[in-house]
């Protein structure tokens, strides 16, 4: 196996999940390995965004809401609603109930059916809640909660896409990445975040640890679970499919979260 550009990696993945101005130099599968590998840092970099915001309103005396708010919408800002609108998207092609084809031509639409709306507004509603639930707590564990979510979620992304997994079309940008990362890549990364996340929660002692740990390995979970379906249901993963993916595991760690205080 050749070595994995990881410049052109961090270039493929911030070029493509975030707005930041990186121009993508290479757009090939060794390129998209080193990228999905990297993802999380992704993540990392857009939940302290979130984090920044959130606990400057707070400061500012803006309420655990309004922070909560602040810090769900910073994502969305930072990566063109991209994991939104593939939330969406795939909930309008598996709400469908039709053959695989017809769902993924629903997907591609531009624009968004009921189950897409509904969707969104569940999901949203569910980040704010728990991130309001964290803020009032602390200001540090709604920073947490943003953070390690954020994370989670693009770990989601770098576990859907190791070796195995199929793309359901033969062009986009699940194509360019499905398969890409080998499994212990793929566990290597998975094993790191949940490590990272659990040192983050031993500073509020040590239920915290378990609780931020458990908080990625359940939104893996939960993304995989997903992943799956829409493998049985599309015939394999796209791109839309992904930001699904994201958004999945991102409530779900955020939900976990807020649980047992």
């Amino acid at each position: 196996m050749s070595k994995t550009p990881w410049p052109d990696g961090l270039r493929f993945i911030f070029g493509t999940l975030t707005v930041l101005p990186v121009r993508v130099t290479r757009w090939d599968r060794e390129a998209a390995r080193g990228g999905m590998l990297c993802a999380p840092l992704a993540g990392l970099l857009v939940g302290g965004c979130a984090a920044t915001l959130g606990v400057l309103l707070l400061f500012l005396g803006a309420g655990p809401l309004l922070a909560a708010v602040a810090t769900a919408a910073v994502p969305a800002a930072l990566t063109r609603g991209l994991h939104l609108d593939g939330l969406a998207d795939i909930a309008d092609g598996l709400g469908s109930g039709k053959p695989a084809q017809d769902a993924l031509r629903i997907m591609k639409q531009s624009d968004i059916g009921p189950f897409g709306v509904i969707t969104l507004v569940f999901v949203l509603l569910a980040q704010v809640a728990a991130l309001t639930r964290a803020y009032d707590d602390s200001w540090a564990r709604g920073a947490l909660a943003a953070v390690v979510s954020a994370t989670a979620a693009r770990l989601a992304l770098t576990l859907a896409a190791r070796t195995g997994v199929p793309a359901a079309r033969p062009e986009g940008l699940g194509a360019a990445v499905a398969g890409v990362v080998p499994v212990g890549g793929a566990v290597a990364v998975g094993v790191a975040v949940t490590l990272a996340a659990g040192a983050g929660g031993a500073l509020f002692g040590p239920y915290d640890i378990t609780r931020t740990a458990l908080a990625v390995v359940v939104a893996a979970a939960a993304a995989e679970l997903l992943r799956r379906h829409c493998i049985r249901r599309f015939g394999g993963v796209t791109g839309d499919v992904f930001g699904g993916l994201e958004e999945t595991a991102a409530t779900t760690a955020l939900v976990v979260l807020a649980l047992g205080r």
